[in-house]
């Protein structure tokens, strides 16, 4: 299949940019992963718990608290397993951030416009049936010290097509002398259940997530129209 292509203006000339497809390169991931590892942990101090509730041999989605960059570093230290990350579009603007976040399993997500991400969400639903493990910022983008509202557009375009568990996860960041401690807490799997509507997924989702994190719930989570 021919990779899409965009359209750039340059003078008056339209040229085309290709637009490569998500196709993570396990070797990419997996230096990336160790050169991460050797930049931050001497700053700082990684726990994790729950490991035990992630699935060892079939696809599930994350759903971890996010406050700062470093969140997608220390969930993807948390898990064994190579993962994709759903991330926001305007991270793959230029052709060389685009190839890099895709090889290291980016897939970009234009909440504003969810039209022209659908091939790349297709591409999701295809991964997830493959049985790769799959990472989704509920909140979208960082909320420090306190919750989002969250947003249930990319579960309810998920969950239309699969069962998939799902698996919330907190992230603390606490001072420990001159490091920072970083505490990552997997929760148990859950499910849709029958006739769940996806906003009260979410607000059960959101629950555990602030649970583990240590924060309360946004006020705006469930309400109507407050998380699409």
């Amino acid at each position: 299949m021919q990779n899409k292509q965009k359209d750039t203006m340059v003078g008056r000339k339209t040229v085309k940019r290709r637009v490569a497809p998500v196709k993570r390169s396990p070797a990419a991931y997996l230096v990336v992963k160790l050169l991460l590892k050797l930049f931050l942990l001497p700053f700082f101090r990684l726990e994790v718990s729950g490991e035990r509730n992630l699935p060892r041999d079939r696809a599930f989605i994350l759903l971890p608290k996010h406050q700062r960059w470093e969140d997608i570093p220390f969930t993807g230290f948390a898990v064994p397993r190579q993962l994709y990350f759903v991330a926001k579009h305007e991270l793959f603007k230029t052709g060389f951030t685009d190839r890099l976040f895709k090889a290291l399993g980016g897939i970009p997500l234009n909440r504003k416009k969810p039209l022209e991400s659908r091939r790349y969400l297709q591409s999701a639903i295809r991964m997830l049936e493959n049985g790769e493990g799959m990472v989704v910022y509920p909140e979208g983008t960082y909320f420090r010290k306190k919750m989002g509202p969250g947003h249930s557009g990319m579960l309810r375009f998920i969950l239309a097509r699969l069962s998939m568990p799902l698996i919330p996860v907190g992230i603390r960041y606490s001072l420990d002398g001159w490091r920072i401690r970083v505490r990552v807490s997997i929760g148990r799997v859950t499910y849709q259940q029958p006739q769940e509507p996806a906003e009260r997924l979410l607000m059960r989702i959101m629950g555990e997530m602030a649970a583990l994190s240590g924060y309360p719930l946004h006020p705006d989570t469930g309400r109507p129209g407050a998380n699409d």
